[in-house]
């Protein structure tokens, strides 16, 4: 019941998935792992993503986690199905409890979608929408500038604003009441996003749901953290650890201790 929660992700994207989940669950720890090095997934083939995703889980694995989070929309997209057949601790994604969540704010069911090439390519969200509700209308983009200028650290600038309005043109003036923003890393242009789209579009985080749906799991397998002992979270990251800290601090508003982790780093194959 001690063991680490592991979270995983392309970069620091998912550190807005593992905030929540210390905030909704604080007994438990966190084993974090950011691929920096081979960020984005999002033009990266569908096979690359699964086999970037086996590595980094097989390393996880090593510590004993109770589970396995792939706080990554592309990675989920292309690994969870294969990683819950294989392996024995549970799986969880995002784009499931990002559906989910869509649904239930929703009211006029016309839904946007944001998120990288590799998301919007795969139809993930389409599908999860349309398996809970059949009639919704479901309009996608991929925005795949937001990435690098997360992982980056230029996230707060005037550079991002531009850039974020300029990408979301397409969406602005349809009749959206609701956008799931498709990729982990989205949420730290929220503001930005937010002032793109108007009061009128409720902006939907799947971290929350995923938080939500991780306790659940817990607590059905009886893997709840029930110890009086503060957790020991870990931070892992393929490229650069001074970035990775600067920015996992301005997030998560503590010291972040980084281990760096080299992984191959693999020339991203010709689209």
């Amino acid at each position: 019941m001690q063991q680490a929660i592991a979270v995983l992700d392309s970069g620091v994207g998912g550190l807005t998935v593992a905030s929540e989940i210390m905030r909704q669950l604080p007994k438990e720890e966190i084993l974090y792992f950011g691929d920096t090095a081979r960020a984005p997934y999002g033009p990266r083939t569908p096979g690359e993503v699964l086999m970037f995703t086996r590595q980094i889980v097989d390393f996880l694995l090593l510590y004993r986690p109770k589970m396995i989070v792939l706080a990554c929309n592309t990675a989920t997209a292309a690994a969870l199905a294969p990683l819950q057949s294989s392996i024995a601790v549970p799986v969880v994604g995002v784009i499931q409890p990002g559906a989910r969540a869509a649904i239930k704010h929703s009211r006029t069911r016309s839904v946007g979608v944001i998120g990288t090439t590799g998301t919007i390519r795969s139809g993930a969200y389409e599908e999860a929408l349309r398996r809970i509700a059949p009639d919704i209308d479901v309009v996608s983009l991929a925005c795949p500038t937001f990435v690098p200028l997360v992982e980056e650290g230029r996230y707060q600038t005037e550079e991002a604003r531009l850039a974020v309005c300029e990408a979301l043109t397409p969406l602005r003036g349809l009749a959206l009441d609701c956008l799931i923003l498709g990729c982990t890393h989205y949420p730290f242009l929220r503001p930005f996003i937010a002032e793109c789209m108007g009061q009128s579009v409720t902006l939907i985080n799947s971290a929350d749901e995923t938080a939500r749906e991780i306790s659940t799991l817990l607590y059905s397998h009886n893997l709840e953290n029930r110890s009086r002992i503060k957790p020991r979270h870990r931070f892992f990251c393929s490229g650069s650890p001074a970035l990775f800290r600067r920015i996992a601090e301005a997030w998560l508003g503590f010291p972040v201790p980084v281990v760096q982790v080299d992984m191959p780093v693999i020339q991203m194959a010709s689209p």
